[in-house]
């Protein structure tokens, strides 16, 4: 008997605890568990619960808690750390406290739009608005996709809009700005004396490969002594961190960002040289991280070296993502083909590159001008 007598009464009444067994349509097994207060509200409570099993179809037994819950057991081991949890935090807080009792198939556009205003009113800019709805109509894609759901009802909503909303200009450091930042860097470097030093230069070598290179952090951080051969990085994982426990190596962004990049020389010769100091302190592994030795380096202690070095040289501070942005700024400034720069980032669409940089390109329209005034008739 699926009804179980538990501790405590109400309004005079005994507590049970309704538990029913039953196998989904997918052959998986389930379990619901509810409360009623009297035997005879308990045994109702159970016909209810019976009913809906064998004759509702899943969207409208299932709540949008219970598809968080299985969407990200599932999505668990299909995507890094830090990516999980940007979107157990998005969801867990603009989603759930809104719509997590909501039945899937209540979720119709009027609830939607409702829970839109909800999030406009939370004061957010539209890049974060953005951001919560794609986390959302990802989630509910994978209802459509296990048939809980026929379609998504955000897709008719649509996403966040603000027309009249100027995009900010993304922040890059200049060849000479990085040739001013990375000279502080290597003097406060030099500075710290002994193993303290060895241990600083991992922060001037990181920032050195990340404007000669243009890789993701995740995937600097990851980079092994024996991921460089024959003058070039091969690029095949990422380390994401964990505030508890012990990082993961994952794979890295998506398929495209497996690669292979030459190294420049300014970039061999501070690998070269770093090389040789670990080495003279018999700090050196061809299994360490090139940048930190047995673990990677903090991305907090990585913001705040970035923070110190460009106040020192009296610069603009710019994000540690932006030395990504600063080496695609100067390849496409000095004429490098877009196919080039994409390749470099890893991106597996160019239209991606051009969408990011396509405001780098100002001086073209003068110079297709200048081109087509040559041709005279």
């Amino acid at each position: 008997m699926p009804i179980y007598k538990m501790n405590g009464r109400k309004d005079g009444k005994q507590k049970y605890r309704v538990r029913i067994n039953y196998v989904d349509d997918y052959g998986r097994s389930k379990q619901i568990d509810r409360v009623a207060y009297g035997l005879d509200e308990a045994k109702q409570l159970e016909r209810e619960l019976n009913y809906q099993i064998k004759h509702e179809k899943p969207a409208q037994r299932m709540t949008v808690q219970a598809l968080y819950d299985e969407y990200i057991k599932s999505k668990r081991h299909e995507v890094k750390e830090s990516s999980l949890m940007k979107t157990t935090s998005t969801l867990s807080l603009h989603v759930l406290p809104l719509l997590g009792s909501v039945k899937l198939d209540k979720l119709n556009a009027k609830v939607l739009e409702e829970w839109k205003r909800q999030i406009s009113d939370l004061g957010f800019c539209l890049t974060t608005r953005k951001n919560i709805f794609n986390e959302f109509r990802t989630m509910l894609n994978f209802a459509v996709k296990l048939e809980y759901i026929q379609n998504n009802p955000l897709v008719k909503v649509g996403n966040f809009k603000a027309p009249l909303e100027v995009k900010k200009e993304m922040d890059f450091y200049t060849a000479e700005e990085f040739k001013k930042y990375i000279s502080v860097a290597k003097k406060y470097c030099s500075e710290q004396g002994s193993l303290g030093e060895v241990f600083e230069w991992s922060y001037y070598v990181f920032f050195c490969i990340a404007f000669y290179t243009g890789m993701r952090k995740g995937e600097i951080n990851a980079l092994l002594w024996t991921d460089i051969k024959d003058n070039k990085i091969s690029i095949t994982k990422s380390v994401s961190q964990r505030l508890y426990g012990q990082d993961r190596i994952t794979p890295p962004k998506n398929k495209s960002s497996i690669r292979e990049i030459e190294i420049p020389k300014p970039l061999e010769k501070v690998l070269e040289e770093h090389k040789k100091r670990l080495e003279e302190y018999n700090q050196f592994k061809e299994d360490n991280f090139i940048c930190g030795g047995e673990k990677s380096l903090r991305d907090s202690n990585i913001q705040r070296r970035n923070e110190k070095f460009a106040k020192l040289a009296e610069l603009k501070q710019i994000r540690v993502h932006d030395f990504r942005h600063s080496h695609a700024s100067f390849l496409i400034q000095n004429g490098i083909n877009i196919q080039e720069v994409a390749r470099r980032l890893g991106h597996s669409k160019i239209e991606t590159t051009l969408s990011t940089y396509a405001h780098l390109y100002p001086s073209e329209k003068e110079r297709a001008i200048s081109v087509l005034n040559q041709v005279k008739i």
